[in-house]
C-alpha cells in the first residue's frame, strides 16, 4: 500500500525487527521520558539489536551532543555510541553550512549540542547579537533557557540576517507531563520580529538527508510517537513508520490522521518491533482484525466485537481513513475509543 493511499494499518506477517534493517527511533516519547527509559523500551532495543537490527536514534532535540545522548542511553541499559544518534542540530548545521562561508559566525540560541554541530561544520558560535554575526541558528535550550536569549536573536534577525532553526516541535514530552518545545520558543522569536526560520528537523528533508547520510540505511523503518514529526517525516522520505502510543499522540488524534500523519504500523510501545503486525481486512461495509469490527454509520465510528484493544484501534483507523480518503476524518469517534479505554 502506498504512502498516500493508506486507508488501514498494514500487516507483516514476520517481526518488525526482521522486516526492516534499520530502526530510526525517535528519542523523547519513545525511548524514555524525562530521562527515565519508558516501560519495556530497553528489553525491547536489547532484543531487536540482538536479533541483527541496526538501531540509530534521530531525535528534534537539539539540546544536547550526539556523545552526550548516547551515554545517557547505554546508562539506561541501550548500549550506544555517538555516532548512532542523529540530532536536528546536526541537521541544521549542515543546512547552515551549505549556504554561510566557512568560519562565519552564528548567533546560537539553544545548548551544547547546536554549538557542538555548528563547530563540527566549521561554523563559529557567538553569544551577542554585537559579535557581528551572520546568521542565526535557534535550537531547544532546556528548561533555564532565558528570556534574553530569544531577544538576541530578535536583535540580529531585525539586522537582516537569516534565521534557522533545529525544528519546530511546540511540545516536548516530559516526565511530569508535555512541557513547550522549540517550537514555542521560535513561535517567539516570529513574533516578534515577523521573520520566518529555515527550519532542518523531522518532518521536513533536511533531517531525513542527515539520517540518510549518517546511516547508510537501506530498508528503514521511522519508529516515533508523533505524528507531525515522526509520521510525516516518514511519509515525506517515502519510508514505512510504526507509531507507538507511549509519547504525545493519543487514539483519538491517530484516528483522525490525515495521509500524511497514517503510520504504516500501530502498536502500544517498543515491543511491536519484536512481532509482527496483524492484517486490518475489508469486511461487508467495515474493516476486521482480531475480534473488532468497525464501520461509519451515519457521521459516527461504531465498533463491535471484543479482543486485543490494539486491534480495536487499528480496525477504527481502517474505518476512519478508508472514509476520510485524502481528507481528515470529521466523524465522531469518542465512544468508540472511550471502549477501547485508550
Amino acid at each position: 500500500m502506498s504512502q498516500a493511499s493508506r486507508t488501514r494499518p498494514s500487516g507483516s506477517s514476520t517481526a518488525l525487527s526482521e522486516a526492516y534493517d534499520t530502526a530510526l527511533l525517535d528519542l523523547d516519547g519513545v525511548v524514555y521520558a524525562g530521562g527515565a527509559a519508558i516501560a519495556h523500551a530497553v528489553d525491547s532495543l536489547g532484543a531487536a539489536r540482538d536479533g541483527g537490527m541496526h538501531l540509530a536514534y534521530v531525535t528534534n532535540n537539539a539540546l544536547r551532543t550526539p556523545a552526550a545522548v548516547a551515554e545517557h542511553l547505554t546508562e539506561l541499559g541501550v548500549p550506544a555510541e555517538a555516532a548512532d544518534v542523529i540530532t536536528s542540530a546536526q541537521a541544521v548545521a549542515r543546512l547552515m553550512a551549505d549556504q554561510l562561508p566557512a568560519g562565519a559566525r552564528v548567533l546560537v540560541v539553544g545548548g551544547e549540542g547546536l554549538s557542538t554541530a555548528l563547530l563540527e561544520r566549521g561554523l563559529v558560535p557567538v553569544e551577542s547579537a554585537d559579535d557581528d554575526p551572520v546568521a542565526v541558528a535557534q535550537g531547544y535550550g532546556g528548561a533555564d533557557m532565558t528570556w534574553g536569549r530569544f531577544a538576541e536573536a530578535a536583535y540580529a534577525i531585525a539586522r537582516g540576517v537569516p534565521w534557522f532553526a533545529s525544528n519546530t516541535d511546540l511540545t516536548i514530552p516530559s516526565a511530569r507531563g508535555i512541557a513547550p518545545g522549540n517550537g514555542a520558543a521560535v513561535e517567539v522569536v516570529r513574533i516578534a520580529t515577523g521573520a520566518e526560520p529555515q527550519v532542518a528537523g523531522k518532518p521536513l528533508p533536511p533531517m531525513h538527508r542527515e539520517t540518510v547520510l549518517r546511516t547508510g540505511a537501506k530498508r528503514p523503518l521511522v519508529v516515533g510517537d508523533r505524528l507531525d514529526t515522526d509520521i510525516e517525516g516518514a511519509f515525506n522520505g517515502g519510508v514505512d513508520s510504526l507509531l507507538v502510543l507511549t509519547g504525545v499522540t493519543d487514539a483519538r488524534q491517530l484516528v483522525a490522521a490525515e495521509p500524511r500523519h497514517r503510520p504504516t504500523y500501530v502498536d502500544a510501545d517498543l515491543r511491536g518491533l519484536l512481532t509482527g503486525q496483524p492484517e486490518v481486512t475489508e469486511t461487508a461495509g467495515g474493516f476486521g482484525c482480531g475480534g473488532w469490527t468497525a464501520a461509519v454509520r451515519g457521521d459516527e465510528l461504531v465498533l463491535e466485537g471484543d479482543g486485543d484493544v490494539l486491534d480495536g484501534l487499528r480496525v477504527l483507523c481502517g474505518a476512519a481513513w478508508s472514509h476520510a480518503g485524502e481528507g481528515t476524518c470529521g466523524l465522531d469517534a469518542g465512544k468508540a475509543v472511550a471502549r477501547l479505554g485508550l
